[in-house]
Parts: structure tokens; C-alpha cells; sequence
């Protein structure tokens, strides 16, 4: 009996699996709270820390990627999200001590490396290069029963960010 349950666990712990191997990421990328500052579609603009950068145009590799998220961007409000980063682990080859006054913020919850490295795959496969958000990937991100979608409708008015014509 016990051999017959082993198979029948696997194939149901197999089917709770995502479909989309990226969908970690985006769990990661709302809970680390990324879209304050980089919004939903990974635009950027005005958010907690500043203007933050566009992920849709940022020319950074996956490398890099998981590099800012552990590390943040000293002088800037780009926080850190690894534990340890610039005490126990150097980040962009410096420790505390040598980034001094320009430290960036720790991020309001610490992600493991997995987490990071889920969030790169995620602004790889779904934010970096696309062109401007739509309402398919607006309801990607929120569901569709999301209000929030409608302004990308077609036909309706630009979305409030940007400036009409």
C-alpha cells in the first residue's frame, strides 16, 4: 500500500508545480516589493527610493541582475536584499567599511539566492526588452479580475503616467 501512495504523492507535489518556472520570480518580485519603485510592468519611475532605473530598457545581463539584488547600488535607493551583503559577503569588491556614507538600504525583507536568482530569470523573461506594458501582461501580473488592467484596454486613454497628446 505505502508503494502504491509514493507515486500518487509525487505526481500531485509534480502538478503543484507552476507551469511557468518564472512565476517563483514573480512571487519574489511582489513580496520583495520591487514593483514600489519599479512598478508592476518594471518601468520605473518615482517610487520609495527615488526614480527608479527601467527594467524594460536596463542593459544588465542576469549576472548583474542578481548582483543589484543582493548588493542594491551604493549612493543610491536601489536596497540590498541578501544578508550579510558588505559585512560578511563583499559586494562589487567592497565591504561596509569602504562604501561609508553612500550604503545603500537594506531591502524590507531578505531574500535567499534562489530568490534572486527566480526574480533575475523572471525580469529576464517578462520585463527586460519588451516594449510598453499591455493589457495581456497586466493581467499576467495581477489576474483578470484586476480593475487595475483597464486603462490598458484598447481604446481607453493612455495610462496616467503618460502624458496625453
Amino acid at each position: 500500500m505505502a508503494f502504491v501512495l509514493i507515486p500518487v504523492s509525487l505526481a500531485s507535489a509534480q502538478s503543484a508545480a507552476p507551469a511557468d518556472p518564472t512565476e517563483a520570480g514573480k512571487a519574489v518580485f511582489k513580496r520583495a516589493n520591487c514593483v514600489g519603485c519599479h512598478k508592476w510592468h518594471g518601468n520605473g519611475g518615482g517610487g520609495y527610493g527615488g526614480d527608479a532605473l527601467s527594467l524594460r530598457k536596463t542593459q544588465l545581463t542576469r549576472e548583474h541582475i542578481i548582483e543589484t539584488v543582493t548588493c542594491g547600488r551604493p549612493g543610491t535607493g536601489m536596497p540590498y536584499f541578501a544578508r550579510g551583503s558588505y559585512d560578511t559577503a563583499k559586494c562589487y569588491d567592497m565591504s561596509r567599511q569602504d562604501v561609508g556614507e553612500r550604503m545603500p538600504p537594506e531591502g524590507g525583507t531578505f531574500l535567499r539566492p534562489n530568490d534572486i536568482e527566480a526574480v533575475a530569470d523572471y525580469v529576464l523573461a517578462h520585463i527586460k526588452g519588451r516594449g510598453e506594458p499591455n493589457y495581456d501582461e497586466c493581467t499576467a501580473f495581477f489576474g483578470n479580475t484586476s480593475r487595475v488592467c483597464d486603462i490598458y484596454k484598447a481604446g481607453d486613454a493612455k495610462p496616467a503616467s503618460e502624458p496625453s497628446k
